[in-house]
């Protein structure tokens, strides 16, 4: 069963999420994607797990259904994460569980410091209070270019020379399937990436020096209070593994998962990966104080 859900931001913006099972289960596990990419990311994930709950992944502000923002300063994760605060307010819900790839993890960090006692745990999918520098620089290298491509072909074969090290064991089906998850039709007839391109424009503004790293560091021990799940790509250039290991040393109720032959960021449909988060949610399912009133 799926559901679209529109909401207002405190500053006007109407934005989407959708729903997917079962709207009255004891757990929601509200799902948040990467820089570039939708809601539609978590299909995959969300078609590989079994259980009773309900999923809602949204489309940040300046991605898929969501409007752009006319101010790209917006574009940061506090911003998203008081988007997402506003989403849980708006549909009622006492507690969810956070999934967070990527951007999405940066943002579930924020959330469990604005509002920790309605988080029960955290998947972070490979992300961490470190990033490389090396594969930032490769995002920002194509972050923002959104020229419209002829076909669904095209585009597939965009996907798969920007991704190929990501995912070196995808075929022609999976690319296809990964293009339309991030592309939606153009105007023109053709195809586009499914976001605004002014969100690159906020990219400049990381830097990851001494201060940063430690003010990360200490938004990351906010996860302490409550279950966490660390994903990491084998492959990853984002998230080191010293860096991971140091994550879970750190946080006295920890698990990290290493997909393996994965780069940034895993899909969260790999087997060990659905093994190990379909455990996580069917835990934290039993904890006391129900998602919904």
């Amino acid at each position: 069963m799926t559901q679209d859900i529109h909401y207002v931001s405190d500053d006007g913006l109407s934005l989407f999420a959708k729903s997917y099972g079962n709207p009255y289960a004891r757990l929601t596990v509200l799902c948040m994607h990467g820089l570039t990419r939708n809601h539609k990311d978590f299909e995959p994930m969300i078609s590989g797990l079994s259980g009773d709950h309900r999923y809602i992944a949204v489309d940040v502000r300046g991605r898929g259904r969501s409007d752009s923002d006319p101010d790209p300063t917006h574009y940061v994760p506090p911003t998203y994460a008081t988007d997402m605060q506003r989403l849980i307010d708006t549909l009622g819900l006492k507690q969810v569980a956070l999934i967070g790839t990527s951007m999405g993890g940066l943002m579930a960090m924020l959330m469990m410091h604005m509002m920790p006692d309605r988080i029960l745990g955290t998947v972070l999918n490979d992300v961490g209070p470190v990033l490389n520098p090396e594969g930032l620089s490769r995002i920002s290298g194509y972050v923002g270019d959104v020229e419209p491509l002829q076909n669904w072909e095209a585009a597939a074969q965009a996907v798969a020379q920007a991704q190929a090290h990501v995912f070196p064991s995808f075929g022609a089906e999976d690319w296809t399937a990964f293009a339309k998850r991030t592309y939606r039709l153009h105007e023109s007839g053709g195809v586009i990436l499914d976001y605004d391109p002014a969100i690159s424009q906020m990219l400049g503004d990381v830097k990851p020096g001494f201060k940063t790293r430690f003010a990360m560091w200490r938004l990351f021990g906010k996860l302490k209070r409550k279950p966490l799940l660390l994903i990491r790509g084998a492959r990853s250039d984002i998230l080191q593994p010293e860096t991971a290991e140091k994550m879970v040393k750190r946080h006295k109720d920890a698990k990290l998962i290493t997909v393996p032959n994965v780069g940034h960021a895993p899909l969260l449909n790999e087997p060990n990966a659905l093994v190990a988060i379909g455990a996580f949610l069917d835990e934290l399912a039993h904890v006391p104080g129900p998602s919904r009133p």
